[in-house]
C-alpha cells in the first residue's frame, strides 16, 4: 500500500510539474496536453536520465536521477513563468476535464494494482525476463545497463521501458517486483487518460465545427470515457464463446449419448472444439481458458499442420500480468497520437527553412516530434513505423488544408519524413550501438491465411461499431465521397500486396528464395502446385479480406473526398463544415485496417519463421488505433441519431460491450481466485518466491547486499525457473534464457560454449578446469542451490577445497572466488 501511494503521489506530482510545457507542446489541442503531461514528462525525464548516464555525465543513481528531472522542471518553470496567465485561464475553464482525468487516473491505477496485488505472480510466460531487465538496470552501475542473462555483454533488447521502471523502483525504494506490478498499473492508468484525452480533442473538435461552441461541456467530458473502456476493457469475443461452450449451447448428443456440434466443429478453436463437460454453468472454468483468448486466429500449413498465432490485446496483457515492450509503449503511442492531432490541426505560420525546403512546422514541434518517435524505437521498435506514417499523414492532411492536393504533397512526405526519421536516430544514437535483432527483411506469406469466422470473433467488438460509424457518414452526414478512388485505391493496394508477396519469394534476396525452396521441399510440391494450393485456401477464406475491404474502401472514400469539379490546385473541398473533424479518425481507421490486412501477404523474418510475431505486433498496434475510432464513432451516433436509431443503436453497443466485457470479468475472477489470495494482497512477488524457496530467497537477500560480479549458476531453457538468481539480484550471470538471447541477438554466436562450459565447472572433478571456466568468465560467485544439485551431478568438493563459502543455509551454498578480476568491461 505505501509503495502504490507513494507512486501515485510522484506522478501525480510529475503530471503537474509537466503541464506548463505539455501546455506549451501541444497548442492546438483543446486539453492542452493536460492528460498527457504524465507520459510526457516520463518521457522527457527517462530520456534526460538515460542520455546523461550513457555519455557519463551522471550516474545510475538517486543523484543522476534527480539531476534529470531538474532538468524537465528547468523548462516547465520556464514555461509557467512565460504562459502564468493563460496557463491559470485553462485550469479555470477546464475544471470538469481536470477532476474527470485526475479520478480517471487514480482508479484506473488503483484498479489494476488491486488486481494485481490479488495475483501479483512474476514466474510464468516472460514475466522473469522482464524482471531480470528491471534488476539489471537497477544494479548496474553505468549505462549501457549490463545484460544480467550474458555476462560481459550489455542489452541488446529495445529496453527504454525498463529504464523508467528501475528509475521510479530507485526513487521510491522498492524492489524490482514491487516496480514490476506497479509500472504494469501505471502503464494502464496513463493509457485510459491518454486515450480519454485523445477522444475528447476530436469531440470537442467536432462539436465546435457542427455547434460552433467551443465552451467545454459535461456531455463531452463522460462521452470520452469510452475511449479507455474500448482501449483498456473491452476484449475480443472469445469469452462469450466460452461462455456458450460451458452452457453446452449448440451441442447435441448422438445416439451414443455422445456430444456433437457442427456449430463448435467448423469454428475451429482448438479447444472449443471439445465437447463441453457437465454440469453446464455461464462461468468458463477450463484450464488456462483466458489464454485463448489471445490465441483466437488459427493457422495451419498446406498439409493441416497447426501453427500458433498470437493475437494479444489490451485486456490480456494486463490479466497476464505482460510488462513486455509493447504494453510499455500504449501510453507512449497515445503520445505519438496526440501529437500527430496536433500537427494535423496546426493553424500557425511557423516555418523551418533550410537549404531552401520549407517545413511548416515550429522547431519545437519538429524536435519534440523526433523525441517522441525516437521513443518509440527505443520502447518497442514495431511502432516506430506507425508512429511516424501518423505524424508524416497527418502533416500532408494539414497541408492539403492550406494548399490542397498536388504533387507538393508527395514532396511534403519526403521532406517532413527523411529529416524526422534521421533526428529520432540521432537523439537515441547510444542505444542503436549495442542493439542487434533478429529481424531481417519480408517474407511472403502464402499459406497462412486468415479466416473470417477467427477474424470476427478477434475484431467484432470494434469492427460493428466501426461498420456502423462508416454507414453513418455515408447515409446520414451525406459527405462528399470520391468512391471510384476508394475503390482504386483499396483494391489496388491489395492487389499490390498479392503481387509483392510473389516479387519478394521470386525476386527476393538469396534468404528468400532458399525459404520458398525449403517450403516447396518440405511440402514435396512444384511451384505450379504450391501456387494453386495456397491460392485456393485463399478463395476458401475469402471473408476475411472481403471483411477489410469493406472497411478500407468506404474510409479511403471519404478519406480523400475530392468534388467532381476540381480547383486549380486540386484543394479539397467539403460540402459541410464538419467534414475535417472525420479526416483524422479516417486516418486511424486506414492505418489500423491496413495493419491487419499487410499479414495476410507478408511479414517480417525472425527466428520463428511464419507470421506468429507479426500478427502479434501489427494487431496490438490497430486495436489502440481501431478502438479509439470505435469509441469516436459511438459517441459521434449517440450525439446525431434521431430517436428509433439511437435507441437501436444504443442497444446494439450495450450488447457489445457487454460481451466484451465478459472477459475481464470472467478473467479476473478466474486468475484472482475470486479475489481470494491464499497468502493475501501484496504487490511483490518476492514474498511468494521466499514462501515457496525460503533457502533462495536468503540467498537473494545476501546476494543483494554483496559487492558486483559474475555468478554460475544452473543454465537451462526458457520459460522456466533458470537464471532466477541473477534475475532477482541485478548480477550477472554467464548466460540466463539461452533462446531469448539468441532472439535478442539476432544468432546463438555470442553465447560460444558457455552452457556447456557452466555443466563442466559444476560436474568436473578438476579443480584446474574449473578455474579456467571461472577465469574465463570473470566468475566471483558460484552458486550451488536446489535447482542445481537437480539439474547437474555437482561435484562439491573442488569447491570446498579450493574456495570459501560465504553464504549457507540448509543446502543453499554460494562460493566466491579467491581471485579478483575487472568487472568494468561490458561488450555493447
Amino acid at each position: 500500500m505505501t509503495a502504490f501511494i507513494t507512486w501515485y503521489i510522484l506522478l501525480t506530482l510529475l503530471g503537474w510539474l509537466t503541464f506548463p510545457l505539455a501546455y506549451f507542446l501541444f497548442p492546438n489541442l483543446t486539453e492542452r496536453g493536460y492528460t498527457l503531461a504524465r507520459t510526457a514528462g516520463l518521457l522527457i525525464w527517462g530520456y534526460a536520465f538515460w542520455l546523461l548516464a550513457s555519455l557519463g555525465i551522471a550516474q545510475n543513481d538517486l543523484g543522476g536521477i534527480l539531476f534529470a528531472l531538474a532538468i524537465l522542471i528547468s523548462f516547465s518553470a520556464y514555461i509557467l513563468i512565460t504562459n502564468y496567465q493563460s496557463l491559470i485561464t485553462f485550469i479555470k475553464t477546464n475544471k470538469s476535464l481536470i477532476i474527470t482525468t485526475e479520478i480517471l487516473f487514480l482508479i484506473s491505477f488503483a484498479f489494476i494494482a488491486f488486481a494485481r496485488s490479488a495475483n501479483a505472480e512474476l514466474y510464468s510466460t516472460e514475466k522473469p525476463m522482464e524482471l531480470m531487465f528491471i534488476n539489471s538496470i537497477i544494479r548496474s552501475e553505468n549505462f549501457p545497463p549490463q545484460d544480467v542473462w550474458l555476462s560481459g555483454y550489455a542489452i541488446s533488447y529495445y529496453y527504454f521501458g525498463y529504464v523508467m521502471t528501475a528509475m521510479l523502483a530507485k526513487l521510491s525504494n522498492i524492489n524490482g517486483s514491487t516496480a514490476h506490478n506497479l509500472m504494469l498499473s501505471l502503464v494502464f492508468a496513463l493509457g485510459a487518460v491518454g486515450s480519454y484525452g485523445i477522444l475528447y480533442n476530436l469531440l470537442t473538435n467536432y462539436a465546435s465545427r457542427t455547434t460552433k461552441s467551443v465552451t467545454p461541456n459535461s456531455h463531452l467530458v463522460t462521452s470520452s470515457l469510452l475511449a479507455p473502456l474500448f482501449l483498456l476493457l473491452v476484449s475480443n469475443f472469445e469469452a462469450l464463446l466460452e461462455s456458450l461452450h460451458k452452457l453446452g449451447i449448440f451441442w447435441t448428443k448422438d445416439s451414443n449419448g455422445t456430444f456433437i456440434s457442427n456449430f463448435w466443429t467448423r469454428l475451429d478453436m482448438k479447444e472449443l472444439s471439445q465437447p463441453p463437460t457437465e454440469p453446464f454453468s455461464i462461468m468458463p472454468d477450463r484450464y488456462l481458458w483466458w489464454w485463448r483468448a489471445s490465441r483466437v486466429i488459427q493457422d495451419y500449413d498446406i498439409t493441416g499442420g497447426f501453427r500458433e498465432v498470437i493475437d494479444e490485446f489490451p485486456f490480456f496483457s494486463f490479466l497476464l500480468g505482460d510488462l513486455h515492450p509493447h504494453v510499455l509503449a500504449i501510453p507512449f503511442g497515445l503520445l505519438a497520437i496526440s501529437l500527430a492531432y496536433n500537427i494535423f490541426q496546426n493553424n500557425s505560420n511557423e516555418k523551418i527553412e533550410l537549404f531552401g525546403v520549407q517545413l511548416h512546422l515550429s522547431p519545437i514541434t519538429f524536435l519534440f516530434s523526433a523525441m517522441v518517435l525516437g521513443g518509440l524505437a527505443f520502447l518497442n521498435t514495431w511502432d516506430i513505423l506507425i508512429g511516424a506514417a501518423l505524424i508524416v499523414g497527418a502533416y500532408v492532411f494539414s497541408r492539403v488544408d492550406k494548399s490542397g492536393w498536388n504533387w507538393h504533397r508527395l514532396e511534403d512526405v519526403f521532406i517532413l519524413g527523411l529529416p524526422l526519421g534521421l533526428f529520432s536516430f540521432l537523439l537515441y544514437l547510444p542505444f542503436y550501438f549495442g542493439f542487434s535483432s533478429q529481424a531481417g527483411g519480408l517474407l511472403p506469406n502464402f499459406m497462412y491465411v486468415t479466416r473470417g469466422t477467427h477474424l470476427w470473433v478477434m475484431w467484432g467488438t470494434l469492427f460493428i461499431p466501426i461498420f456502423s460509424y462508416l454507414l453513418y457518414l455515408w447515409r446520414a452526414e451525406k459527405i462528399q465521397s470520391n468512391w471510384k478512388l476508394g475503390f482504386s485505391l483499396g483494391i489496388g493496394f491489395t492487389v499490390f500486396l498479392f503481387v509483392l508477396t510473389f516479387l519478394i519469394g521470386w525476386a527476393g534476396t538469396i534468404v528468400e528464395k532458399e525459404f520458398i525452396d525449403y517450403q516447396l521441399s518440405a511440402f514435396n510440391m512444384t511451384i505450379p502446385q504450391f501456387i494453386s494450393a495456397t491460392s485456393l485456401r485463399r478463395l476458401n477464406h475469402i471473408g476475411s479480406l472481403i471483411t477489410l475491404l469493406a472497411i478500407l474502401i468506404p474510409t479511403l472514400s471519404f478519406l480523400f473526398p475530392l468534388s467532381s469539379q476540381k480547383s486549380d490546385n486540386s484543394k479539397l473541398i467539403t460540402n459541410n463544415s464538419s467534414l475535417s473533424t472525420f479526416h483524422f479518425p479516417l486516418l486511424l481507421l486506414t492505418l489500423g485496417t491496413i495493419l491487419i490486412l499487410a499479414p495476410e501477404f507478408v511479414y517480417l523474418r525472425d527466428q520463428f519463421g511464419y507470421r506468429i510475431n507479426t500478427v502479434f505486433k501489427f494487431y496490438y498496434q490497430a486495436w489502440i488505433l481501431l478502438s479509439l475510432v470505435a469509441s469516436f464513432g459511438i459517441a459521434v451516433l449517440f450525439q446525431n441519431l434521431n430517436k428509433f436509431a439511437n435507441i437501436t443503436f444504443r442497444i446494439i453497443i450495450s450488447l457489445v460491450i457487454f460481451c466484451g466485457l465478459l472477459y475481464p470479468t470472467f478473467g479476473l475472477i478466474t486468475k484472482t481466485n475470486n479475489f481470494q489470495p491464499p497468502f493475501g494482497f501484496s504487490l511483490n512477488d518476492f514474498e511468494r518466491f521466499a514462501r515457496e524457496n525460503p533457502e533462495d530467497a536468503a540467498a537473494v537477500e545476501f546476494l543483494l547486499k554483496a559487492p558486483n560480479g559474475v555468478i554460475a549458476e544452473a543454465v537451462g531453457d526458457g520459460y522456466s525457473a533458470y537464471g532466477r538468481i541473477s534475475m532477482l539480484t541485478g548480477l550477472q550471470t554467464v548466460l540466463g534464457w539461452p533462446g531469448h538471447e539468441a532472439q535478442w541477438r539476432g544468432s546463438y554466436d555470442p553465447q560460444g560454449s558457455r552452457r556447456d562450459d557452466i555443466q563442466r565447472l559444476y560436474t568436473t572433478s578438476s579443480w584446474d578446469e574449473a578455474q579456467l571456466i571461472i577465469k574465463q568468465y570473470n566468475i566471483r560467485y558460484i552458486y550451488i542451490g536446489l535447482l542445481e544439485r537437480v539439474t547437474y551431478p555437482i561435484n562439491e568438493e573442488k569447491f570446498y577445497l579450493h574456495l570459501s563459502p560465504v553464504f549457507q543455509q540448509g543446502n543453499t551454498v554460494i562460493f566466491e572466488t579467491s581471485e579478483q578480476f575487472s568487472f568494468d568491461t561490458i561488450t555493447p
